[in-house]
Protein backbone atom coordinates (compact mmCIF):
# COMPACT_ATOMS: atom_id res chain seq x y z
CA UNK A 1 0.00 0.00 0.00
CA UNK A 2 1.10 3.08 -1.07
CA UNK A 3 1.18 5.96 1.76
CA UNK A 4 -0.51 9.44 1.05
CA UNK A 5 2.03 12.47 1.42
CA UNK A 6 0.06 14.94 3.78
CA UNK A 7 -0.85 17.68 1.15
CA UNK A 8 -0.51 21.77 1.89
CA UNK A 9 -0.94 24.11 -0.59
CA UNK A 10 2.47 24.77 -2.56
CA UNK A 11 2.63 28.29 -0.96
CA UNK A 12 2.12 27.35 2.73
CA UNK A 13 4.43 24.47 2.93
CA UNK A 14 7.57 26.79 1.28
CA UNK A 15 6.35 29.42 4.05
CA UNK A 16 6.32 26.85 6.97
CA UNK A 17 9.80 25.58 5.78
CA UNK A 18 11.15 29.38 5.96
CA UNK A 19 10.43 29.85 9.21
CA UNK A 20 9.34 33.72 8.66
CA UNK A 21 9.00 33.92 12.45
CA UNK A 22 12.63 33.39 13.21
CA UNK A 23 13.75 35.66 9.91
CA UNK A 24 14.10 38.94 12.36
CA UNK A 25 16.95 37.14 13.31
CA UNK A 26 18.38 38.23 10.06
CA UNK A 27 16.36 41.31 9.79
CA UNK A 28 17.32 43.15 12.99
CA UNK A 29 21.54 43.67 12.36
CA UNK A 30 21.23 45.18 8.73
CA UNK A 31 18.22 47.80 10.79
CA UNK A 32 20.95 48.65 13.31
CA UNK A 33 24.19 48.71 10.94
CA UNK A 34 21.94 51.06 8.19
CA UNK A 35 21.11 53.16 11.48
CA UNK A 36 24.84 53.85 12.59
CA UNK A 37 25.90 54.53 8.54
CA UNK A 38 22.84 56.94 8.57
CA UNK A 39 23.63 58.36 11.96
CA UNK A 40 27.40 59.10 10.08
CA UNK A 41 26.17 60.69 6.74
CA UNK A 42 27.23 57.11 4.90
CA UNK A 43 23.86 55.42 4.21
CA UNK A 44 23.50 54.24 0.82
CA UNK A 45 19.73 52.89 -0.16
CA UNK A 46 20.56 50.50 -2.02
CA UNK A 47 23.81 48.90 -0.51
CA UNK A 48 21.28 48.52 2.79
CA UNK A 49 18.49 46.80 0.54
CA UNK A 50 20.74 44.18 -0.98
CA UNK A 51 22.21 43.90 2.50
CA UNK A 52 18.56 43.35 3.63
CA UNK A 53 17.79 40.59 0.55
CA UNK A 54 20.73 38.74 0.94
CA UNK A 55 20.55 38.15 4.88
CA UNK A 56 16.81 37.37 4.56
CA UNK A 57 17.77 34.77 1.43
CA UNK A 58 20.75 33.37 3.35
CA UNK A 59 18.84 32.64 6.32
CA UNK A 60 16.02 31.10 4.23
CA UNK A 61 18.05 28.80 2.96
CA UNK A 62 19.70 28.12 6.24
CA UNK A 63 16.15 27.06 7.68
CA UNK A 64 15.68 24.96 4.23
CA UNK A 65 19.57 23.43 4.29
CA UNK A 66 18.16 22.21 8.38
CA UNK A 67 15.21 20.89 7.53
CA UNK A 68 16.74 18.31 5.28
CA UNK A 69 19.92 18.00 6.86
CA UNK A 70 18.12 17.15 10.18
CA UNK A 71 15.72 14.84 7.88
CA UNK A 72 18.64 12.66 6.34
CA UNK A 73 20.72 12.54 9.85
CA UNK A 74 17.48 11.26 11.21
CA UNK A 75 17.37 14.16 13.98
CA UNK A 76 13.87 15.36 13.44
CA UNK A 77 11.41 12.44 14.33
CA UNK A 78 7.63 12.07 15.74
CA UNK A 79 8.66 12.94 19.07
CA UNK A 80 9.83 16.93 17.90
CA UNK A 81 7.77 19.46 19.97
CA UNK A 82 9.00 22.58 17.46
CA UNK A 83 7.41 23.61 14.35
CA UNK A 84 6.28 21.72 11.79
CA UNK A 85 9.47 20.02 9.46
CA UNK A 86 7.84 19.71 5.92
CA UNK A 87 10.37 17.25 4.73
CA UNK A 88 9.82 15.29 7.81
CA UNK A 89 6.11 15.70 7.34
CA UNK A 90 6.11 14.57 3.75
CA UNK A 91 5.21 17.41 2.43
CA UNK A 92 8.06 17.69 -0.03
CA UNK A 93 10.89 15.28 -0.66
CA UNK A 94 14.38 15.53 0.06
CA UNK A 95 15.09 16.25 -3.75
CA UNK A 96 12.76 19.24 -3.38
CA UNK A 97 14.16 20.51 -0.47
CA UNK A 98 17.66 20.36 -1.88
CA UNK A 99 16.85 22.21 -5.27
CA UNK A 100 14.92 24.94 -3.21
CA UNK A 101 18.12 25.15 -0.98
CA UNK A 102 20.69 26.13 -4.18
CA UNK A 103 18.04 28.47 -5.53
CA UNK A 104 17.36 30.39 -2.21
CA UNK A 105 21.57 30.38 -2.13
CA UNK A 106 21.79 31.52 -5.59
CA UNK A 107 19.53 34.42 -5.67
CA UNK A 108 21.90 35.16 -2.44
CA UNK A 109 25.32 34.89 -4.48
CA UNK A 110 23.21 36.71 -7.34
CA UNK A 111 22.65 39.62 -4.21
CA UNK A 112 26.22 39.44 -3.66
CA UNK A 113 27.60 40.15 -7.02
CA UNK A 114 26.27 44.07 -6.76
CA UNK A 115 27.53 44.02 -2.50
CA UNK A 116 30.54 43.16 -4.07
CA UNK A 117 30.92 45.60 -6.78
CA UNK A 118 30.14 47.84 -3.88
CA UNK A 119 32.00 46.86 -1.20
CA UNK A 120 35.11 45.06 -3.00
CA UNK A 121 37.02 41.83 -1.83
CA UNK A 122 36.41 41.42 1.70
CA UNK A 123 32.65 41.35 1.22
CA UNK A 124 33.44 38.05 -1.34
CA UNK A 125 34.48 36.50 1.75
CA UNK A 126 32.03 37.31 4.16
CA UNK A 127 29.52 36.13 1.49
CA UNK A 128 30.81 32.91 1.16
CA UNK A 129 31.78 31.94 4.61
CA UNK A 130 27.97 32.95 5.49
CA UNK A 131 26.47 30.62 3.25
CA UNK A 132 29.26 28.04 4.16
CA UNK A 133 28.38 28.41 7.74
CA UNK A 134 24.30 27.83 6.63
CA UNK A 135 24.95 24.94 5.27
CA UNK A 136 27.82 23.52 7.60
CA UNK A 137 25.15 23.96 10.32
CA UNK A 138 23.75 20.91 10.11
CA UNK A 139 25.12 19.56 6.43
CA UNK A 140 28.69 18.08 5.44
CA UNK A 141 30.52 15.46 7.39
CA UNK A 142 31.57 17.49 10.66
CA UNK A 143 27.82 19.83 11.07
CA UNK A 144 28.96 21.89 13.84
CA UNK A 145 25.57 22.84 15.46
CA UNK A 146 25.50 18.94 16.00
CA UNK A 147 29.07 19.11 18.72
CA UNK A 148 27.73 22.51 20.48
CA UNK A 149 29.35 25.30 18.28
CA UNK A 150 26.36 26.63 17.27
CA UNK A 151 25.61 29.73 19.48
CA UNK A 152 29.10 30.57 19.00
CA UNK A 153 28.50 30.91 15.02
CA UNK A 154 24.93 32.65 15.20
CA UNK A 155 26.74 35.05 17.35
CA UNK A 156 29.27 35.99 15.26
CA UNK A 157 27.68 35.80 11.55
CA UNK A 158 24.28 37.64 13.06
CA UNK A 159 26.25 40.23 15.08
CA UNK A 160 29.45 41.63 13.97
CA UNK A 161 29.80 40.23 10.38
CA UNK A 162 25.97 41.12 9.18
CA UNK A 163 25.87 44.57 11.15
CA UNK A 164 29.75 45.22 10.53
CA UNK A 165 29.36 43.92 6.92
CA UNK A 166 26.01 46.34 6.35
CA UNK A 167 27.81 48.87 7.97
CA UNK A 168 31.14 48.90 5.18
CA UNK A 169 28.65 47.98 1.80
CA UNK A 170 27.42 51.66 2.85
CA UNK A 171 30.64 53.79 4.75
CA UNK A 172 33.73 51.66 2.95
CA UNK A 173 35.14 51.25 6.16
CA UNK A 174 33.89 49.77 9.77
CA UNK A 175 33.90 51.85 13.58
CA UNK A 176 34.38 50.91 16.85
CA UNK A 177 30.62 52.18 17.68
CA UNK A 178 29.35 49.09 14.78
CA UNK A 179 31.62 46.86 16.29
CA UNK A 180 29.92 47.58 19.67
CA UNK A 181 26.48 47.86 18.10
CA UNK A 182 26.49 44.64 16.47
CA UNK A 183 27.15 42.82 19.91
CA UNK A 184 23.62 43.00 21.05
CA UNK A 185 22.24 41.78 17.56
CA UNK A 186 24.91 38.51 18.41
CA UNK A 187 23.24 37.95 21.64
CA UNK A 188 19.67 38.14 20.90
CA UNK A 189 20.17 35.84 17.73
CA UNK A 190 22.20 33.18 20.05
CA UNK A 191 19.21 33.47 22.60
CA UNK A 192 16.25 32.69 20.15
CA UNK A 193 18.93 30.10 19.13
CA UNK A 194 18.79 28.51 22.95
CA UNK A 195 15.44 28.72 23.27
CA UNK A 196 14.91 26.60 20.16
CA UNK A 197 17.74 24.18 20.93
CA UNK A 198 16.33 23.82 24.81
CA UNK A 199 12.77 23.38 23.45
CA UNK A 200 14.51 20.02 21.67
CA UNK A 201 17.07 19.67 24.42
CA UNK A 202 15.15 16.06 24.95
CA UNK A 203 15.30 14.47 20.90
CA UNK A 204 18.41 16.11 20.29
CA UNK A 205 19.68 14.18 23.29
CA UNK A 206 18.09 11.02 22.30
CA UNK A 207 19.16 11.18 18.71
CA UNK A 208 23.09 12.27 19.86
CA UNK A 209 22.92 15.93 18.56
CA UNK A 210 24.88 17.44 20.96
CA UNK A 211 24.27 21.25 21.05
CA UNK A 212 25.19 23.25 23.49
CA UNK A 213 21.86 23.32 25.86
CA UNK A 214 22.38 19.45 25.65
CA UNK A 215 25.89 19.69 26.95
CA UNK A 216 24.88 22.51 29.39
CA UNK A 217 21.83 20.97 30.50
CA UNK A 218 18.48 22.92 31.24
CA UNK A 219 20.02 25.64 34.07
CA UNK A 220 22.93 25.91 32.72
CA UNK A 221 20.88 26.78 28.76
CA UNK A 222 18.67 29.23 31.05
CA UNK A 223 21.75 31.22 32.71
CA UNK A 224 22.95 31.33 29.25
CA UNK A 225 19.93 33.05 28.31
CA UNK A 226 19.79 35.43 31.25
CA UNK A 227 23.37 36.50 30.38
CA UNK A 228 22.51 37.12 26.54
CA UNK A 229 19.58 39.56 27.82
CA UNK A 230 22.04 40.89 30.40
CA UNK A 231 24.62 41.65 28.30
CA UNK A 232 22.56 42.97 25.90
CA UNK A 233 21.26 45.49 28.25
CA UNK A 234 24.48 46.41 29.13
CA UNK A 235 26.15 47.41 25.13
CA UNK A 236 24.02 50.64 25.20
CA UNK A 237 25.10 51.85 28.58
CA UNK A 238 28.49 50.78 28.04
CA UNK A 239 28.08 52.75 24.40
CA UNK A 240 27.03 56.21 26.09
CA UNK A 241 29.80 55.78 28.53
CA UNK A 242 32.33 55.83 26.42
CA UNK A 243 30.95 58.60 23.87
CA UNK A 244 30.25 56.44 21.42
CA UNK A 245 26.67 57.48 21.13
CA UNK A 246 23.76 59.54 22.60
CA UNK A 247 21.59 58.66 25.31
CA UNK A 248 18.58 57.71 22.89
CA UNK A 249 20.20 54.15 22.69
CA UNK A 250 19.30 53.55 26.74
CA UNK A 251 15.88 53.40 25.49
CA UNK A 252 17.52 50.09 23.99
CA UNK A 253 18.50 49.16 27.19
CA UNK A 254 14.90 49.96 28.83
CA UNK A 255 13.08 47.34 26.07
CA UNK A 256 15.21 44.63 27.64
CA UNK A 257 12.85 44.72 30.53
CA UNK A 258 10.51 42.95 28.84
CA UNK A 259 12.68 39.77 28.38
CA UNK A 260 12.55 39.11 32.12
CA UNK A 261 9.55 37.17 32.07
CA UNK A 262 10.73 35.29 29.48
CA UNK A 263 13.77 34.02 31.43
CA UNK A 264 11.15 32.74 34.48
CA UNK A 265 9.59 30.69 31.62
CA UNK A 266 12.71 29.09 30.82
CA UNK A 267 13.54 28.65 34.63
CA UNK A 268 10.56 26.70 35.54
CA UNK A 269 8.96 25.66 31.78
CA UNK A 270 10.07 21.66 30.91
CA UNK A 271 7.48 21.72 28.01
CA UNK A 272 9.09 21.59 25.07
CA UNK A 273 5.84 22.43 23.14
CA UNK A 274 4.95 25.87 25.13
CA UNK A 275 8.85 26.79 24.36
CA UNK A 276 7.80 27.91 21.09
CA UNK A 277 5.78 30.69 22.46
CA UNK A 278 8.90 32.29 24.05
CA UNK A 279 11.04 31.53 20.78
CA UNK A 280 8.83 33.44 18.84
CA UNK A 281 8.70 36.52 22.26
CA UNK A 282 12.50 36.55 21.63
CA UNK A 283 12.36 37.04 18.49
CA UNK A 284 9.84 39.55 18.80
CA UNK A 285 12.20 41.05 21.44
CA UNK A 286 15.10 41.29 19.23
CA UNK A 287 13.00 43.22 16.37
CA UNK A 288 11.81 45.57 19.14
CA UNK A 289 15.40 45.81 20.19
CA UNK A 290 16.93 46.29 16.43
CA UNK A 291 14.38 49.55 15.87
CA UNK A 292 14.41 50.91 19.42
CA UNK A 293 18.38 51.17 18.70
CA UNK A 294 18.06 52.59 15.38
CA UNK A 295 16.10 55.21 16.20
CA UNK A 296 18.26 56.11 19.70
CA UNK A 297 21.08 56.12 17.91
CA UNK A 298 19.83 58.75 15.35
CA UNK A 299 18.28 61.05 18.36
Amino acid sequence: MTETMPQKPGATKWILAARPKTLWASVAPVIVGTAVAWRDGMLHWPAAVACLAGAVLIQIGTNFANDLFDYERGVDTSARTGPLRVTQAGLVTPEQMRAAMVVVFSFAFAVGVFLVWRGGWPIVAVGLASIAAAILYTGGPFPYGYRGLGDLFVFVFFGPVAVAGTYYVQALEVTTAVWAASLPMGFLATAILVVNNLRDIDTDRQTGKKTLAVRLGRTGSTWEYALLLTASLLVPIVMVVCDMAGIGVLAAAAAMLIGIPDIMTLARQTDGARLNQTLARTARLQAVYAIVFAIGINL
